[in-house]
């Protein structure tokens, strides 16, 4: 599936790593405002977007349009929207796609989390979010599934669907995949490197010392067999400690214990250090990665900004990942933790509470460090003699073009052991149609068999959503309503309220009823 044109990721990231710090306000005079990279486009309404489902013919138009914006983006060091110095990145928003144009869905898996928890630290303190913090998948990916776990295959599909609560005369479709489960007994070892910001920022807001607390907890669901080496910034990036087992746990609790805030912020210095200590401990069959605790903001190391995003990328391709973990509001690049994730094949979560640390570091560990498959793409294919038009919710900065595929150098996303990925998708059916329409194609690179693998399911809808689909509808369309889409604009929190209440299980379930609540009240309707 194609969407709207955006500038790159890659260029968003390079000039995040130029000068974004509120502590250099040199660096945030020279940012220049998101629209520039826009002002010769229309902007879309959704009228616009309706009608911009692709077709065969403006393949070359949009790849000379797509040339043109990345090297207006380069020449002009393009920078994301910022709220009171929280930096974010617009990504767009999927139009409805005529079948007729293109009947192929085509993204990268994602079990990222950040937007959701960023989400909720500004409803707690009072506001929304500003409409570019929200990413639909990572709200509806917030949420554990309940899929079964495949007995013998490394993932599970889950398709189903019905007629949305919302919208009358459309289908809710669900897209789930799970992935294979390992036991903390049956994990493999892991080397982990700490690469942890320690500049002035990190001294707001007890930033650091949740830091300290999170990675307490981390050391605590350790084993013998784990290594864990520290490499800290500010202004320059220095070894804390070097790979040490966790038979020598107190000496590794020490180190963190002993982390106080310095000055600038030199994350380049920091990551390029942290690889190098992974690299040198590295340990074929082994858990690989590099574990990055910072708010994001850098305003030291500007050079080799782009070598280390190439360095990134080849590092992840010879096993050696990274897992970013934020902290810290009024002054946090949501961006470059979300995309460094990226480009090092690990998740993006976002830290806001000792809470969180918990359910991340304990909860989830072993999917969070230890990787069952690699780009992994999800590709649906709609039956144009039964489906009209259908529209993705979110993913679209993990957009993979349809012929890429099957393109197994073609980078996507990375899933852990026991995780799960929903995809939603609203679809309009042609009259008559029955309950199959399509099949739903998952190929990944599997980490045990070093063999790149592809499962099939058809998609079929019923007459009516699982209760559990039921509440991730509510989750996706307050993420619709919070951005702005323009396929929400008659959206109603109290409708999300009301269906969130009737179909909520469970104590994150339950939250997310109480923040509906307080984005009500904040909103004053």
């Amino acid at each position: 599936m194609k969407k709207m044109t955006h500038a790159s990721g890659i260029t968003i990231l390079v000039a995040s790593l130029i000068g974004c710090s509120a502590g250099n306000p040199a660096a945030q005079s020279s940012v220049e405002p998101a629209s520039a990279l826009t002002e010769s486009m229309p902007s879309p309404t959704s009228n616009q977007a309706v009608s911009s489902a692709p077709s065969p013919g403006n393949t070359a138009q949009s790849s000379e349009l797509s040339n043109r914006m990345a090297d207006y983006a380069v020449k002009k060091k393009p920078a994301y929207p910022r709220t009171n110095e929280m930096y974010f990145q617009d990504y767009g928003t999927n139009p409805f796609v005529s079948t007729a144009a293109d009947h192929l869905s085509t993204f990268a898996a994602d079990v990222d989390t950040g937007s959701y928890t960023v989400m909720r630290s500004y409803v707690r303190d009072g506001s929304l979010p500003p409409p570019e913090a929200v990413r639909v998948e990572e709200f509806i990916n917030y949420f554990p599934s309940a899929y079964p776990a495949p007995e013998k295959q490394t993932f599970a599909i889950v398709a189903d669907g019905g007629p949305s609560p919302f919208y009358k005369g459309t289908q809710l479709v669900r897209i789930g995949i799970k992935g294979k489960e390992i036991t903390a007994e049956q994990r493999k070892p892991a080397k982990l490197v700490f690469v942890i910001d320690v500049s002035g920022s990190m001294d707001r807001e007890n930033r650091l010392e949740l830091v300290k607390k999170s990675l307490n907890v981390l050391l605590d669901q350790l084993q013998p067999k784990d290594t864990v080496g520290i490499v800290v910034y500010g202004s320059q990036g220095r070894v804390l400690l070097p790979p040490t087992s966790i038979d020598d746990k107190h000496r590794i609790l020490a180190a963190i214990g002993s982390l106080t805030p310095e000055d600038s912020t030199n994350v380049e210095e920091g990551l390029t250090l942290g690889y190098e200590m992974a690299s040198r401990s590295f340990e074929r069959g082994a858990i690989n990665r590099i574990i990055l605790c910072s708010d994001g903001v850098a305003n030291v190391g500007e050079t080799g900004a782009r070598g280390i995003l190439r360095s990134i990328e080849d590092y992840a391709r010879k096993d050696i990942y990274l897992s970013t973990f934020g902290f810290g509001m009024g002054n946090y690049n949501d961006v470059l933790m979300e995309q460094l994730a990226d480009k090092g094949q690990g998740n993006y979560a976002y830290i806001d509470s000792f809470s969180e640390a918990r359910r991340v570091f304990t909860e989830a560990l072993t999917g969070t460090l230890q990787t069952i498959a690699r780009d992994v793409k999800i590709q649906v294919e709609f039956d144009p003699k039964k489906v009209e038009a259908y529209r993705l919710l979110g993913y679209e900065n993990r957009d993979v073009r349809d012929e890429d595929f099957r393109n197994d150098k073609t980078d996507a996303g990375e899933v852990g052991a026991g995780h799960s990925v929903t995809a939603l998708y609203e679809v309009k059916l042609r009259p008559a149609s029955n309950t199959e329409l399509g099949t739903v194609r998952i190929r990944y690179h599997d980490a045990a068999s070093q063999q790149v693998e592809e499962v099939a399911q058809p998609l079929q809808v019923q007459s009516e959503l699982a209760p559990d689909l039921k509440f991730l509808a509510a989750a996706a369309q307050f993420a619709e309503i919070l951005r702005k889409s323009p396929w929400a604009e008659e959206g109603s929190l109290r409708d999300v309220l009301d269906l969130a209440k009737s179909s909520a299980q469970g104590e994150q379930e339950l939250e997310f009823v109480r923040i509906v609540k307080d984005s009500l009240a904040i909103r004053g309707r």
